[in-house]
């Protein structure tokens, strides 16, 4: 039997995952509250159903209330999606708590770790919002928000520790171009969720160095190894990262050029100063600030994760990038498995 969570929906969030996935549920339900922190943006979505800033091109459906009050938005909404960059989720979560309805179930969009503590998106949720842990879920998968918008297929997995919430939430979120599965691996999904974006910008560096696709093919099978290894550490069943919010997830974002990380590679690979790249970009690429985390995580958990700390060194304390691909190549010669 399905958990009962009611399906009415608000997403937090008016970047371009958070407008895509409104956009995506209100062909589904009708009509879909949507916080907005910037009022141009929301002024925006509502004269025009355009969201210029972040999701330019794209047209926003009508079922889509944008609304700058977070109050509003959460009315009587039970399920609440939290599609803020994962550097400003504990601040946002704390402004959601006097608007949750009882019983609501958050669902964490966002693909990071909490820089000093270390902590997964729904650790985060969990420490701030006053409900249970089984009704907090996260959804991940290889999902550009540009292509849900338009309507292309694309899948991603929602996992709860409930399996019941995880059922109900596939249930609702799935359509007809957009493919849900259930799981309850919570911890492997967010780890895969995070590392791939560091992993994106190494294999970016890589293509802007002009090393082909042999050297991006052995970053993304080495990377995905380093995303297993630290995420089995922390508790996670290894095959959550040959799922969709793993594997797939990690292809995606090391290939696409839809990708802001991958991209921060390329240019920074190009030559490019990191600061310039990061000044003049509009969308957060989440991997930078994940690499340092990442970095962390590897000392605090012995488990190794050469390129991750690689990327930190070359983002993070202006390590060359030749210098750290020479280091990474020449690393002891050991077993593929572990």
């Amino acid at each position: 039997m399905a958990a009962e969570i009611g399906e009415r929906i608000a997403v937090v969030g008016g970047g371009s995952w958070g407008t895509a996935f409104a956009a995506m549920l209100a062909e589904q339900h009708g009509d879909v509250s949507l916080w907005v922190r910037e009022p141009e943006v929301c002024d925006a979505i509502r004269s025009g159903r355009e969201n210029r800033a972040f999701l330019p091109g794209v047209k926003v459906p009508e079922g889509v209330l944008p609304t700058t009050n977070l109050g509003e938005a959460l009315a009587g909404r039970e399920i609440v999606a939290l599609a803020v960059p994962s550097l400003h989720l504990r601040d946002v979560a704390e402004m959601c708590v006097p608007h949750l309805v009882p019983g609501a179930v958050v669902v964490s969009l966002a693909k990071g770790l909490e820089n000093g503590t270390l902590l997964r998106m729904t650790e985060v949720l969990a420490q701030v919002l006053p409900l249970s842990r089984a009704r907090f879920a996260v959804l991940s998968g290889p999902t550009f928000a540009r292509e849900v918008a338009r309507g292309m297929p694309a899948g991603a997995t929602v996992a709860s520790e409930d399996p019941k919430v995880a059922t109900a939430l596939q249930a609702v979120f799935s359509g007809k171009r957009f493919r849900v599965y259930a799981g309850t691996d919570v911890t492997g999904i967010e780890i895969g969720g995070a590392l791939k974006n560091v992993m994106a910008i190494a294999a970016g560096m890589s293509d802007g160095l002009g090393f082909g696709d042999n050297a991006r093919a052995l970053l993304v099978t080495r990377g995905l190894a380093e995303i297993s290894r630290v995420g089995v550490r922390l508790g996670a069943d290894p095959q959550t990262f040959y799922g969709l919010s793993g594997l797939g997830d990690l292809v995606l974002t090391c290939t696409g050029d839809l990708s802001r990380n991958r991209t921060v590679g390329v240019r920074v690979g190009n030559g490019e100063r990191v600061a310039d790249v990061l000044a003049g970009m509009t969308m957060v690429a989440e991997g930078v600030m994940t690499a340092k985390a990442a970095a962390d995580l590897s000392r605090r958990t012995g488990v190794a994760m050469p390129i991750s700390e690689q990327v930190h060194l070359i983002l993070h304390e202006g390590k060359d990038v030749r210098v750290a691909v020479t280091e990474l190549l020449s690393r002891a010669l050991r077993r593929e498995k572990e």
